[in-house]
């Protein structure tokens, strides 16, 4: 089967997308595995494929790089988005449903693209950590020195530790600075570090937010670039009105037989 395919990139975070509004693509995670392959195929932190939906302008279909069905991934949201403009869906304001429910985006200023995340209303502590769930589930740990932390090492420890290894994690690691935090973060399902992960990077800002209450906006910087995420907190741990902003980028395209 001849696959044709665009590549994006948020912050680094990249993703192969597969326009699939005719519902004629059927990948296998063995398929999905070899074309996030590095080496011997496209590469890519994830997969998407742009599916119809009948009550939304697009569904959003993710795989992680291992090739099986991924939770929801803020990066690729955007990226997703940023795709369905470039293939002609113009809107001034796009709704789309992903795995854990229906999300809003729309262009900012210096085309950024702006995505609404879902509400959050728990945080656990656990043991000098945060973990909460932002459309995927984040540990978040406050560390110093996070330049020059293994955060592969620490972060796949972790992950496989015997309360999350069933399920997996993704773990952040978190160096709050004067006006923006510092984040890096291992992500299940890639099972490594990424440049940048979206829905890590919201959890992070929730956690470290600025006001006990009201307006928050964080800026944030990863190993891929800048991003920021704005909200309302509404109380001690809730969270509502989330935007995750930041750039998303083509690539390439190309053509592929899988």
């Amino acid at each position: 089967m001849l696959i044709q395919f665009s590549k994006y990139q948020g912050t680094g975070n990249d993703f192969i997308i597969i326009d699939n509004r005719s519902g004629n693509i059927q990948l296998t995670e063995a398929q999905v595995k070899q074309l996030c392959d590095r080496r011997f195929g496209i590469g890519g932190d994830g997969l998407m494929l742009l599916n119809s939906s009948a009550e939304y302008d697009f569904e959003m279909k993710y795989y992680n790089a291992d090739g099986a069905e991924g939770s929801m991934c803020g990066n690729g949201g955007r990226c997703l988005t940023r795709f369905a403009y470039d293939c002609g869906i113009h809107k001034d304001e796009y709704h789309f449903v992903a795995t854990d429910g229906p999300h809003e985006a729309h262009f900012g200023k210096n085309q950024w693209i702006h995505l609404k995340m879902k509400d959050v209303n728990a945080i656990e502590n656990l043991r000098h950590a945060a973990v909460l769930d932002t459309g995927s589930p984040h540990y978040i740990k406050e560390v110093q020195n996070l330049e020059t932390l293994d955060a592969v090492k620490e972060g796949r420890e972790i992950r496989y530790s015997d309360e999350f290894k069933e399920n997996g994690i993704n773990v952040n690691f978190v160096e709050p600075e004067l006006k923006k935090i510092r984040v890096r973060t291992y992500e299940r399902g890639v099972e490594d570090e990424t440049f940048s992960c979206g829905t890590g990077v919201t959890a992070a800002a929730l956690v470290f937010a600025h006001n006990e209450t009201g307006f928050n906006r964080v800026e944030v910087e990863t190993r891929g670039g800048h991003l920021a995420v704005e909200f309302d907190k509404t109380g001690e741990e809730r969270f509502e009105n989330i935007w995750l902003c930041g750039p998303a980028v083509f690539v390439f395209k190309g053509q592929i037989e899988a």
